[in-house]
């Protein structure tokens, strides 16, 4: 398990997100099975597995979109099922297809979020200043969202979920159909994130990129079939990387 854990008054445990037995049926369908784990505040957490994998339904869970149909779990320390609009109010989503608004520019886009979430005028300046610089946007904030490449879109689209300071983001696969040069800048943004005390959610099928995780969930049918630091569980497997992990994981299937 992850050993890096962030503590409050120096000696309890912190922990962003805490699920116990959770699973999810769909009518005869078992989406998630008796799904256990916690993780460290600050951390980035990599939600690996292939399609069908339970991973979009633990999601929407830990966002408070949806049930359990058993167990429990907190986020933020708030519980999935009773505080699931402060939960919502409370983290960023961004999700994999690029959802900003095109016709609208870079300011427009953030200004529009920023309201959407309730900040006031002045509010939404400061940030969206702050997040010029910090997201690498300056020099575009009146070019249309549409006309931007795809790096700068998914650096748009972190900025808009991140602009209300929530403790907390939900990265759906961030950097897929991105260039090389791109996906390593979004996931050097991600690291100044965590090292802010900023938990992070991200799912990726590219397990090059899960190395940068601090802790990773391995899914597969529903089944949690590890769970630790990437190196870790390569280690424990007596394999060379997670990549060889998640294939002999899938090739197993549930079991």
């Amino acid at each position: 398990m992850f050993t890096g854990l962030i503590t409050n008054n120096g000696n309890k445990p912190e922990y962003a997100i805490e699920v116990n037995g959770l699973s999810k049926n769909f009518g005869p369908l078992q989406a998630v099975l008796n799904v256990s784990f916690r993780v460290p505040a600050g951390s980035i957490f990599g939600l690996l597995g292939p399609n069908g994998s339970g991973k979009s339904t633990i999601i929407r869970m830990l966002c408070g979109l949806m049930h359990p149909s058993a167990g429990n779990g907190q986020v933020l320390g708030l519980d999935i099922v009773t505080k699931a609009e402060k939960i919502k109010a409370s983290i960023g989503y961004m999700s994999q297809k690029f959802s900003l608004y095109e016709d609208l520019t870079v300011a427009e886009n953030l200004h529009f979020f920023g309201n959407i979430y309730g900040l006031n005028k002045p509010e939404i300046i400061r940030r969206c200043q702050e997040l010029y610089q910090k997201m690498r946007l300056e020099g575009v904030e009146r070019q249309l969202a549409g006309t931007l490449s795809g790096g700068w879109k998914q650096r748009l689209a972190l900025a808009c979920a991140f602009i209300h300071q929530p403790r907390m983001l939900v990265l759906d696969e961030p950097t897929a159909g991105v260039d090389p040069v791109s996906r390593r800048l979004l996931w050097d943004l991600l690291g100044e994130l965590s090292t802010d005390g900023i938990t992070i959610l991200v799912t990726t099928h590219y397990l090059d990129e899960a190395q940068h995780c601090h802790v990773v969930a391995l899914m597969n049918r529903g089944f949690l079939y590890a769970f630790g630091p990437p190196g870790q569980l390569a280690a424990e497997e007596g394999l060379g990387s997670l990549e060889d992990v998640f294939i002999k994981m899938a090739s197993r299937g549930g079991d």
